[in-house]
């Protein structure tokens, strides 16, 4: 079709009057606001403040799967969508405010957002890289040989996992399909039957400690549990 190019890269007005994102090609996130969400909640991107909006695209490239766009032209009062999901919208009416809202995350839906305004003052836009984070399983347990072992199961990314006293064992990572990382370390101590040992997980979307003393004999351990979610200082235990 005949296009009439803005000045705003990635769009274009055809001969009938509609817009037509062109989508670009997948760039690095470096210089973009990078915003970290949880998995299963909901993230609202924003788009530059400006009055007189005549055009606001939003063009998404996920990780997995293919690019999508949503569109909205202000002398028509028309929105448009391209390949995007249910879960992702307008937050607002995109006439007042063309906020994007991402509900349920997911894993897929990780990866770049731009925001792009043509309104009377000029051309703009805003990137965002989107991060989803996994909070992994803490389990602590004692091996066959009554060592404590530490696993952050399926976090993304990896978490870090440290003991009280210092460990002779290095954690081992394993990978999933899905992008989860499943960490493992075990304590080894010498010299005492009874090893008496805390584990501390960090991970960016919240914080763990268990502790737990083994017994060779095969007596059934006690476990201290506490969990601190970030940005808050909550904590509570329990017994297993």
């Amino acid at each position: 079709c005949l296009r009439q190019w803005t000045r705003t890269p990635g769009l274009c007005v055809t001969s009938l009057g509609t817009f037509s994102p062109i989508l670009s090609p997948s760039f690095s996130p470096s210089g973009n606001k990078r915003v970290s969400v949880t998995v299963g909640s909901s993230s609202v991107l924003t788009c530059p403040t400006k009055s007189n909006r005549t055009m606001v695209t939003w063009k998404i490239s996920p990780k997995v799967g293919g690019p999508c766009t949503l569109g909205y032209r202000s002398d028509q009062n028309k929105t448009d969508r391209t390949n995007c999901s249910d879960s992702m919208n307008w937050k607002f009416r995109p006439d007042q405010d063309p906020a994007l809202e991402i509900q349920q995350v997911g894993i897929a839906h990780e990866g770049n957002y731009v925001c792009e305004v043509v309104s009377t003052e000029g051309n703009f836009h805003e990137t965002y890289h989107l991060i989803v984070l996994v909070p992994p399983r803490l389990t602590l347990y004692c091996d066959d040989h009554g060592n404590p072992v530490c696993e952050a199961v399926a976090g993304k990314p990896a978490a870090r996992i440290s003991w009280v006293l210092e460990s002779s064992f290095t954690p081992r990572e394993e990978g999933h399909d899905n992008g989860t990382v499943t960490v493992v370390s075990k304590f080894t101590a010498h010299g005492s039957n009874v090893t008496n040992a805390t584990c501390f997980m960090s991970h960016p979307a919240g914080n763990q400690s268990n502790s737990i003393a083994c017994q060779p004999s095969g007596e059934l351990p006690f476990v201290h549990s506490a969990f601190k979610p970030c940005l808050a200082s909550c904590a509570h235990s329990c017994s297993f």
